[in-house]
């Protein structure tokens, strides 16, 4: 069993220890991070990789707990981050296909982060059509086995010797080159069924 963090459109690391692991346990008792993917993604656009990060609800406190993060309504994000995934990927070979799935995300509002983020996850594996045991945390515990927390961050990449991210099809990959370990949608909407496959190759 692995232990991994909430991610709000986690990144293709994330969803490959959903496949690698017969059980996952999903962190809900950990102190919030700032700039870490619990409630930022990276996509790929036409000028580049552009970090998407939901804004939350400064705590009463020094420190607050993942599950009770509240999201702010601060900035009109929903619309701004809607409005970039399609500018994004809305020349993506599958993008259509599942705009559907998406679009009443940002649409409707959520009090807390980890409901918004596990709602979408668990669309999103159904959609590549893996189905992880997920188990939420009711304890937080250091030093866990295979434990995932602080390795799958921003600009952590080589940490995780299982994970050996594999090129696929990207809309800008003749002006950027293949970009790794974007946020899993970036994966989704440019292979679409193939998605599982592409993972199962990242996994050594």
């Amino acid at each position: 069993m692995a232990h991994i963090s909430t991610a709000y459109l986690g990144p293709v690391q994330q969803y490959c220890k959903m496949i690698q692991y017969p059980e996952i346990f999903l962190e809900t008792q950990e102190n919030f991070l700032k700039q870490t993917y619990r409630n930022r993604c990276i996509i790929a656009t036409a000028n580049g990789p552009l970090a998407l990060s939901i804004p939350v609800v400064k705590p009463d406190t020094l420190k607050c707990i993942i599950k009770d993060m509240k999201i702010s309504d601060h900035g009109n994000w929903r619309k701004l981050h809607w409005n970039a995934l399609v500018s994004a990927y809305r020349m993506s070979p599958f993008f259509e296909y599942y705009e559907d799935d998406f679009a009443p995300f940002y649409e409707k509002k959520y009090e807390y982060l980890l409901d918004f983020n596990e709602n979408l996850r668990e669309l999103i594996c159904n959609l590549i059509d893996i189905n992880p045991r997920i188990i939420l945390t009711e304890e937080y515990i250091p030093n866990a086995d295979d434990d995932y927390r602080e390795i799958i961050r921003p600009k952590h990449e080589g940490e995780d010797s299982s994970f050996h991210p594999v090129p696929y099809y990207q809309v800008f990959r003749e002006k950027f080159g293949f970009i790794p370990n974007l946020s899993i949608v970036d994966l989704l909407f440019n292979m679409g069924p193939e998605s599982a496959i592409v993972l199962n190759k990242c996994i050594y």
